[in-house]
């Protein structure tokens, strides 16, 4: 079931920044705000997007940055 959120005390610079943005993409600022709600809601939090880069093994072994152009170029 949908909610409502109401956010008060909005400048009028940020509201004109906002109403701008939304009139570029053709919406209303309500429906401009859904949408970046929605998508700021889908990225992880820095704290989880860490968690989930710890234990990555990085590359072990050094590249040569040489060999690899030379590789790309056909040498």
């Amino acid at each position: 079931m949908p909610k409502t959120v109401q956010i008060r005390d909005i400048d009028d610079d940020t509201y004109a920044a906002l109403a701008t943005r939304a009139a570029a993409q053709g919406l209303s600022v309500p429906e401009y705000l859904r949408r970046e709600i929605a998508r700021l809601a889908a990225r992880p939090t820095i704290s989880d997007w860490l968690d989930g880069t710890r234990g990555r093994r990085l590359q072990s072994e050094p590249i040569d940055p040489v060999a690899v152009l030379d590789q790309i170029r056909g040498e």
